[in-house]
């Protein structure tokens, strides 16, 4: 019943996340959102966590896949227009490209090149920041679209993977923060 429902803190919320170990392949630790997701009030908790963190953005941008999630709900909640950066060849319309590598294989995702126009000023989202080749590709897109990066914001941070240093070396202006990190 509704009376019976308690505010659950961010800390709470994030236990909902779960370890699979060797998955896409061995030695891979990978962190599934997807209870996380499934629990209406955790998802929000997390939503909100993010969405005080967007400032003087217009955009609020997701990356593929489950950044769009984030993403869309903060745009959302937030009253600004949400733009999506694909994997390679999802996009109807021109785009730009980047390639960049993962812990476990390389990839490429795009965004359409108006989707900054004006020079918007954007918040980029994403579930996991790892070694951070996904997050400087989105990066670098974002700025070639035209765009002014204000921040990104990530789910979970694996720290010992340099991620936020590569970030952070390439793009000293644009702040990082993660709700975990371990």
């Amino acid at each position: 019943m509704w009376w019976n429902w308690v505010v659950m803190k961010l800390e709470t919320a994030l236990t909902f996340i779960r370890d699979i170990p060797d998955y896409p392949k061995p030695g891979i630790l990978f962190k599934d959102i997807t209870p996380l997701l499934a629990n209406p009030e955790a998802f929000g908790v997390v939503v909100d966590a993010f969405a005080a963190d967007v400032k003087s953005s217009d955009i609020v941008a997701g990356i593929e896949a489950r950044g769009f999630i984030f993403a869309a709900a903060i745009a959302a909640q937030t009253n600004r227009g949400f733009v999506p950066f694909r994997k390679s060849g999802k996009l109807p319309y021109k785009t730009y490209g980047a390639k960049y590598g993962l812990e476990y294989g390389d990839d490429e995702i795009e965004v359409h090149v108006d989707s900054f126009s004006d020079g918007k000023i954007i918040t980029i989202v994403d579930d996991v920041l790892a070694t951070g080749g996904t997050l400087c590709a989105a990066l670098e897109l974002a700025e070639r679209a035209g765009a002014k990066v204000e921040s990104v914001l990530v789910l979970f941070e694996i720290a010992g993977l340099g991620g936020r240093e590569q970030i952070s070396a390439k793009f000293p202006n644009v702040e990082i923060r993660s709700l975990v990190t371990s």
